[in-house]
């Protein structure tokens, strides 16, 4: 893990006390709400529905054990005893008073965490595949440039104010987890003659106007990754439409001016860009580098307790194809700790269940975690021959489901329950859709690996329900919520966006459009079929009538 410099430090400690005066001020009435939002949203620090929400950074999805126990405490102590990660690789805490929150970011500084950029219109937290510098299919660890553009985009006084928030996401793997194209800039990392160089794709994201990302440069070297991702910004920065936020995006401006047109224009900033701030680039992620914690591997640990006798325990064969992953290191592995237990909020953790993670991932993890963008937990140096003793004190904790990549592990947005700008409730119909596929033991095994279910409870997509195999998109009709359901989507390095089916359906009949989804397409699958191809090769209105449960001459159009 990076450990942070003495310049970090002081930054993060000094943003608190800064943030507290500024709530101090609040309180006593000497800033209007007007007046305090800007400030409160620089800190991450939302007004939802019932309570302060507050977004905490994990900057690239990594996380130490003492961390996770500070976030543990922040939850028992301010909150109502969890914390909710997110598509961001983020945690929320949705019950807070404003009060609290100056104490909260000190708990935050001493451990090495913020909430600074958590919102408004700036370069967000940098999102990364959780499997970074340990998955079997990596060329290149992508957490050092993902550590450089943090420190680079961080308070940066230019892109402080764009027209709308900006992401970024960057993987060093073969396999994308982290979903670049569906970006504002998704950087993929790959050696080449032992030397990084990197693809830079540009105009992806979700919301009202999905986009899949394109390929604007390929092949950029490290000394000139720098240069060029600031010349983006300052054309996105400059051309970027303000008089409108729903068009506001950086992949509105690359569909009004074409691939081509937009890369002119950044060629142009970029020969005319002052290279001087970029001349030590290539030192500092040298420096960068020098400052993460190498894990050692051992061969042993005689400290661990012995493992019950699991042969052949279908549970644990099971939880072993599903939930654990292939490791760079002979003789270990990357395991991935579900958090959408049967009948439980996905992405929620208690502070309970937090501080047993955090013990086991000192066990078993070098004390190191990740946050996935799935909302789930991965502890990646974990022994193979441990895997049954881990097990088995996840099970005890339940935390144990195998459902990894499975229909059950659904992505779902905090909704209308918590969130000011949702149309419709999400928890609850993720709850109801897991509890009736858990109940149709059909849909419950192992061979419907990579078929998805997202659903966002609103059109801001933040549970990225249009690259889900199974979209569930909760909008309000007339005061009733209505969902809509979008298929085919895809949610790795050939990511598709799903197509919408027709007019929405009822909360209650969410379920069942699910169900019958589900039961189309193991009917029709062949071996090893995905659901994407068995989609396009029988087609959509094949699946418009299990939707709707109609014959295809009575189906909505």
């Amino acid at each position: 893990m990076y450990q942070y410099t003495e310049f970090d430090q002081q930054l993060v400690e000094q943003r608190s006390a800064e943030f507290r005066q500024q709530v101090e001020r609040r309180l006593a009435g000497r800033l209007t709400e007007d007046e305090f939002k800007p400030l409160r949203l620089m800190n991450g620090l939302y007004l939802q529905l019932h309570a302060y929400m507050l977004r905490v950074a994990i900057p690239y999805g990594v996380l130490s054990a003492t961390q996770l126990r500070a976030l543990a405490t922040i939850a028992e102590r301010f909150d109502k005893g969890y914390g909710h990660f997110t598509t961001r690789q983020n945690i929320q805490f949705n019950w807070l008073s404003l009060v609290d929150t100056p104490d909260i970011l000190d708990v935050l500084a001493s451990v090495q965490m913020h909430a600074i950029q958590t919102s408004g219109n700036c370069i967000r937290n940098i999102t990364s595949d959780p499997f970074a510098g340990v998955s079997a299919d990596e060329a290149v660890d992508p957490r050092p440039i993902c550590e450089l553009l943090r420190q680079w985009s961080t308070l940066h006084p230019e892109f402080a104010y764009l027209p709308r928030k900006f992401k970024f996401a960057i993987t060093g793997a073969s396999n994308d987890r982290a979903l670049i194209k569906a970006h504002d800039i998704g950087l993929q990392l790959r050696d080449e003659n032992g030397q990084t160089v990197t693809d830079i794709w540009v105009g992806g994201g979700q919301g009202r106007t999905p986009k899949v990302a394109q390929l604007l440069y390929s092949g950029v070297s490290v000394e000139e990754l720098m240069p060029h991702l600031d010349a983006i910004l300052r054309v996105y920065n400059q051309y970027g439409r303000r008089d409108n936020k729903y068009k506001a995006r950086i992949k509105i401006l690359l569909a009004e001016t074409g691939i081509e047109d937009f890369r002119a224009t950044v060629d142009a900033e970029l020969d005319s860009l002052d290279r001087a701030p970029f001349a030590h680039a290539r030192a500092t992620l040298n420096d960068i580098m020098q400052r993460f914690s190498a894990v050692r591997y051992p061969t042993g640990d005689a400290n661990l307790p012995p493992a019950d006798d699991n042969t052949g325990s279908p549970a644990f064969d099971h939880w072993q194809q599903v939930n654990v992953k292939p490791h760079k290191v002979d003789g270990h592995s990357i395991v991935v700790i579900s958090l959408k237990p049967a009948g439980g909020i996905p992405g929620d953790a208690t502070s309970a269940q937090m501080n047993a993670i955090a013990d086991l991932a000192e066990h078993y993890s070098h004390g190191e975690l990740r946050i996935t963008h799935r909302q789930n937990i991965v502890f990646p140096h974990v022994q193979s021959q441990h895997l049954q003793q881990l097990w088995q004190a996840l099970h005890a904790l339940g935390l144990g489901e195998s459902n990894i990549d499975l229909p059950t592990d659904i992505i779902a947005c905090p909704g209308l329950d918590y969130c000011a700008l949702a149309t419709a409730r999400s928890i609850p119909i993720a709850q109801s859709i897991s509890g009736h596929i858990r109940a149709n033991e059909r849909n419950t095994g192992k061979d419907l690996n990579g078929v998805t279910i997202n659903i966002s409870g609103c059109i801001n997509a933040c549970a990225h329900h249009h690259v889900a195999s199974i979209g569930v998109l909760g909008l309000d009709r007339n005061g009733t919520e209505n969902y809509q359901i979008t298929l085919g989507g895809r949610a790795d390095g050939n990511i598709r966006i799903g197509e919408r089916m027709g007019p929405g359906v009822s909360a209650d009949e969410v379920p069942h459009v699910v169900e019958r989804v589900i039961n189309l397409y193991l009917d029709k699958r062949q071996p090893d079929e995905s659901f994407e191809h068995v989609y396009d090769r029988i087609g959509k209105q094949s699946f418009k009538q299990a939707v709707y449960n109609e014959d295809a001459a009575d189906a909505p159009a």
